[in-house]
């Protein structure tokens, strides 16, 4: 497969991913009566993560694309895409950049909060491992993949711990039958 249709499939997979968190963003969000500032960290590591999978010389974007990566980031991509649609239209108003909490907050469980508990999160992590099918690169997405995964696990802690404090044991009960971000994975 060419260089030129990896292209083009990555930026059509981004835009196609990126437009629920865009108009969400452009119909705004209510204002936060709890926000935890220091979760900024985990977005900060995450995206360092993508820019370590991502960001390549020439060499690696002008190779030919074997098929079976092509066959691994398409089915992974398409889960990131229905993840994030999902996970924003399920959350509403109450989706925001900041780890955060409204002040008429509902913990929600429906669509793929049925499955995992940050379906956002897990949409990340498809689209990172369709980048890693696509583009990565030794020692780039090794790299990559630890630094999303630490600062994922930062703002799920913290995030976890926000719906903790609010939703007390009714949280507790949702975790002890949905994982975090991973499917069977508690």
């Amino acid at each position: 497969m060419s260089p030129v249709f990896r292209l083009i499939f990555l930026a059509v997979v981004w835009v196609v991913w990126l437009f629920p968190f865009a108009r969400r963003r452009v119909q705004g969000e209510q204002k936060a009566v709890t926000v935890i500032r220091a979760a900024r960290w985990g977005i900060l590591l995450a995206a360092a993560g993508f820019a370590f999978v991502f960001i390549h010389g020439p060499k690696p974007w002008s190779s030919p694309w074997p098929v079976w990566r092509f066959l691994l980031a398409a089915p992974l991509a398409s889960v990131a895409i229905i993840l994030s649609h999902s996970g924003v239209r399920n959350l509403g108003r109450q989706w925001r950049v900041d780890a955060g909490l409204n002040a008429d907050h509902e913990l929600i469980r429906t669509g793929p909060y049925r499955i995992v508990r940050h379906p956002i999160y897990a949409s990340m992590l498809c689209i990172i491992l369709a980048g890693v099918a696509v583009i990565g690169t030794l020692p780039g997405w090794p790299i990559g993949l630890v630094l999303f995964f630490i600062g994922t696990e930062i703002r799920v802690r913290i995030e976890d711990g926000l719906l903790r404090g609010r939703f007390g044991e009714q949280f507790e009960a949702w975790k002890r039958c949905v994982p975090a971000y991973i499917p069977f994975i508690r």
